[in-house]
């Protein structure tokens, strides 16, 4: 979210019967200023931005640079997918009704970059091209779902399963 999205997060917490403070952890795929708006919002909760981990004015040492996921429950898991940015994560979360969704910040921008990899690659732009490229493949074999740092939650079909597995060969 942007920094000018904040009465749509304010809004949309409301619908659910919640406030900022209600929220335990907040995470952001990466640093860039369209991925960070309005974490200032959410005072008492745990910031994973990128592979950094902290709460208010303490940091913690989490080895995301060694594949490490950070597991906030059962159902949420943090993984490291540097590419976009060298420090970006995504978060998979298990869900009985839609399976797994992974909100994937940047490493995915919308599923058109699928058919036009250069929306990904030089649009957006990639700090790393190639590592980018494997973890969108590894991404595509473990969703069910992905959401898009830059278009709406798409379906991954077992035609972009079968692409990502030749990818990864």
């Amino acid at each position: 979210m942007t920094a000018w999205d904040r009465d749509r997060v304010v809004e949309g917490l409301t619908r659910e019967g919640l406030t900022c403070d209600n929220v335990d952890f907040v995470v952001s795929t990466h640093g860039h200023s369209d991925h960070i708006g309005n974490n200032n919002l959410f005072l008492k909760a745990k910031h994973i931005v990128g592979f950094s981990v902290s709460f208010q004015d303490q940091y913690f040492i989490h080895p995301f640079e060694t594949s490490e996921p950070y597991i906030i429950d059962d159902g949420v898991v943090v993984i490291p997918t540097p590419g976009h940015t060298l420090d970006h994560v995504s978060v998979l979360v298990r869900t009985s009704d839609l399976g797994t969704v992974v909100v994937a910040g940047d490493l995915f921008e919308k599923v058109e970059d699928l058919e036009d990899p250069s929306l990904w690659r030089l649009v957006a732009g990639s700090d790393n091209q190639e590592e980018q490229e494997k973890n969108r493949n590894k991404i595509l074999l473990l969703a069910d779902w992905i959401v898009p740092g830059h278009g709406p939650i798409f379906k991954v079909t077992e035609n972009m399963k079968s692409n990502a597995r030749q990818g990864l060969k």
